[in-house]
């Protein structure tokens, strides 16, 4: 179960608390481990100019007949100015392992990004930041092409991607406006992690 928690952590995000925005963007997605729903991870940004900031909370339980034999949760703060994330607030409770970062742009490390899956511009990223670990990981981005993909019960076309890293690749679907869809993550093991979204408000 830890390289499922590896990819949780990919997934963080930020809490917004700007005063001046005036409504925030979500995007709720129901997580499967294979085929069999295992919790939920929410995104929430608010927006002011050019700043910006995410609240990501994900809790995840592995039932095995009548026990829960994995639990996780996930809950990060990020700041962004553009495409550049600012700050990072995460904890983490990995099956009762605990994890924290704090973590502040440093002017000489140039412009970072984290696993911002919700933005595009992840997408062309060499470096991303673990909001888990707080690690800087190298990646490389390769488009798939056209492809389809199912949400909200039904099928819709998408451009699929996948980032390869030093852990397991992860697939990634967007809808031709550029809204995140979906996640496919493989697992040691032959088992997959799948996020589907269920809804997501535009702004």
């Amino acid at each position: 179960m830890k390289s499922l928690l590896l990819i949780f952590l990919i997934v963080a995000g930020v809490q917004s608390s700007l005063a001046d925005a005036q409504s925030a963007r979500v995007w709720n997605f129901r997580a499967y481990l294979d085929d069999s729903a295992i919790g939920t991870h929410r995104f929430s940004l608010r927006q002011s100019g050019s700043e910006s900031e995410l609240l990501s909370e994900a809790r995840f339980d592995v039932k095995l007949l009548f026990f829960t034999a994995y639990r996780y949760a996930h809950r990060a703060n990020e700041r962004w100015r553009g495409n550049c994330l600012v700050s990072l607030d995460s904890k983490t409770d990995d099956d009762g392992k605990p994890y924290s970062v704090s973590a502040e742009r440093n002017p000489n490390d140039g412009c970072v990004m984290s696993f911002a899956y919700w933005n595009p511009e992840v997408l062309r990223q060499s470096r991303l930041l673990n909001g888990q670990t707080g690690e800087m990981e190298k990646v490389s981005v390769s488009e798939l092409g056209d492809d389809s993909v199912r949400v909200r019960g039904s099928v819709v076309a998408a451009k699929r991607y996948r980032i390869s890293g030093p852990k397991n690749p992860i697939d990634l679907w967007y809808s031709p406006a550029g809204e995140w869809l979906a996640l496919d993550a493989a697992l040691d093991g032959g088992r997959r992690l799948r996020y589907r979204i269920e809804q997501e408000n535009p702004r």
